[in-house]
């Protein structure tokens, strides 16, 4: 029997609470460094304003981070960014609101959208958060509300020595003693 696509939603059952990035980053100033750009001319024609940046890229906003080999950034006329990042592993962190703990993430491909406060990661993909752990080969990450999803890939006939599953590793929490006096 062929393995078909696997799907492990994580609906934070393990957390106490649920927390999202840094919310003060969606204010802050992107920055990014590249060893070459080209950038359309801010009056263009047309709906997007697209960048384009190549060579160890480096872009930021606050807390986020995002490395990278090639970066195309496009801009809506509402000033929404739709940022893709391409490279021998492409690298995402970013605080979380309220912990003092990180979301990191890597993938071969990762798609940021800031109008939908989402990251989606493409090709041996993983997100780290906290101690938590989960890889596949599709992750996509909605920052807001700290959710993400997980898809393994199906194996082909002749391809059995790859192996396409989803991981997780979740670390136990230390447990809350009980408010209830036990007599």
């Amino acid at each position: 029997m062929q393995v078909l696509s696997t799907l492990l939603s994580l609906f934070l059952l393990f957390l106490p609470a649920i927390v999202s990035a840094e919310r003060a980053d969606r204010d802050k100033p992107i920055h990014l460094e590249a060893d070459r750009a080209t950038v359309e001319d801010y009056k263009r024609k047309g709906e997007f304003r697209t960048s384009v940046f190549i060579g160890n890229v480096i872009m930021t906003q606050g807390t986020l981070i995002v490395r990278a080999d090639k970066v195309i950034m496009k801009e809506d006329t509402t000033g929404y960014r739709h940022a893709t990042a391409y490279g021998d592993l492409v690298s995402y962190r970013q605080k979380r609101d309220g912990v003092n703990e990180y979301v990191e993430a890597w993938s071969k491909r990762a798609e940021y959208d800031d109008k939908t406060d989402k990251i989606e990661l493409f090709g041996s993909a993983r997100l780290k958060r906290g101690t938590d752990e989960v890889e596949g080969d599709y992750i996509s990450y909605d920052i807001a509300s700290d959710f993400f999803q997980v898809l393994g890939q199906p194996q082909p006939e002749n391809d059995k020595k790859s192996d396409h599953r989803v991981r997780a590793v979740i670390q136990p929490k230390a447990k809350q003693p009980s408010t209830e006096d036990e007599k």
